[in-house]
């Protein structure tokens, strides 16, 4: 016996989408049980074997008269307790369930800001703060954050949720001014996370891009990212961006010199994007900042002017799927005018 775990995004609250939940799951004879989050979302456990859930969540993905499903997350694992029936689960009363029900088809129906964010940007902090907390020396958290199955885990939950390009910024133009032997280290576990994560590249068709200066990146490092680059170029299901070395100053230094080189003399904004490092990417449409600090330090200032923010007391280290999710959720609620 096998669970399942499936939640849910879009019109799936209000529209009698339990009912269809726990009518699939009965004829199926599958245990467990279906709820409503705050949040607009459904938190599916289902039990049985792994044939009857696959054919299950078949079904689920498909959704009911009413609902829309916008995105489905999944995951598997064994049971940590044997469900004797399928439930809809309710954690308030009737009335309060129904109410909370009506209210977010209501925001759903409202909220404009229905498709998922295209692209992610992460400024994952408090690697160093994380490793002080746990007693461990500095260059812990570094490994602890730059762990591939950490990291892995989250590009694969943005693919379930329908991001198609993610960006993490793991140096910056000013972290040369730490420690030599923590700078060392950094580019020595970045260095083994990108020759790691080359074959499940290739094999899950992910594009590879750097952002950020080239000339002061040690010689590995950037044999690695050159090659990965070359290797994935032709892949466009899904898109991973490392900002190495990257300053949002130093990047505009860099466009506006590239064009005096090129002796231009008027310059437009369209000009001026193709001359920035992610002069083929799209802007991101959310930008996410662990361990509670309150800015960009000078991250993507240009990209960003219309970015969603979403800032987390939690480290970088302890930052997952879960989190993510939480994030994601969170852009929903939002309504992006873009000045209009």
């Amino acid at each position: 016996m096998e669970e399942l775990k499936l939640e849910i995004f879009g019109r799936v609250q209000g529209v009698r989408f339990r009912h269809f939940v726990k009518e699939t799951a009965d004829s199926l004879k599958i245990n467990g049980y279906v709820t409503n989050h705050t949040d607009g979302t459904v938190l599916v456990i289902a039990q049985k074997n792994r044939e009857d859930l696959e054919k299950f969540l078949s079904i689920i993905q498909k959704g009911s008269l009413f609902s829309k499903i916008r995105k489905l997350s999944y995951s598997w694992c064994k049971p940590s307790q044997k469900l004797d029936d399928f439930k809809i689960k309710i954690d308030n009363s009737f009335i309060i369930d129904q109410t909370s029900s009506f209210l977010n088809l209501g925001k759903h129906i409202l909220n404009k800001n229905i498709n998922p964010p295209r692209h992610i940007a992460i400024i994952p902090d408090g690697n160093r703060r994380w490793a002080k907390e746990k007693g461990l020396l500095e260059t812990e958290g570094h490994v602890r954050a730059i762990r591939y199955e950490h990291i892995y885990s989250i590009f694969e939950e943005s693919r379930k949720l329908g991001v198609e390009y993610l960006t993490f910024w793991l140096f910056s133009t000013e972290n040369w001014k730490r420690d030599k032997n923590e700078i060392s280290k950094l580019f020595l576990l970045m260095t083994r996370f990108l020759k790691k994560f080359e074959k499940d590249a290739l094999k899950n068709k992910i594009r590879f891009r750097h952002i950020g200066r080239r000339d002061r990146i040690p010689e590995k490092l950037l044999k690695a990212i050159i090659s990965l680059e070359e290797k994935t170029k032709e892949f466009k299901e899904f898109n991973l961006q490392l900002a190495i070395d990257y300053g949002g100053r130093d990047e505009i230094l860099r466009a506006v010199n590239e064009m005096i080189t090129r002796g231009t003399k008027s310059v437009s904004e369209e000009d001026f994007m193709k001359c920035l490092d992610t002069r083929d990417l799209p802007d991101p449409d959310m930008i996410i900042r662990t361990s509670g600090e309150y800015r960009l330090s000078g991250f993507m200032p240009v990209q960003g002017t219309y970015s969603e923010f979403y800032f987390t007391s939690m480290h970088f280290p302890d930052f997952g799927p879960k989190e993510l999710r939480t994030a994601v959720s969170s852009y929903y609620e939002r309504q992006r005018r873009h000045g209009r």
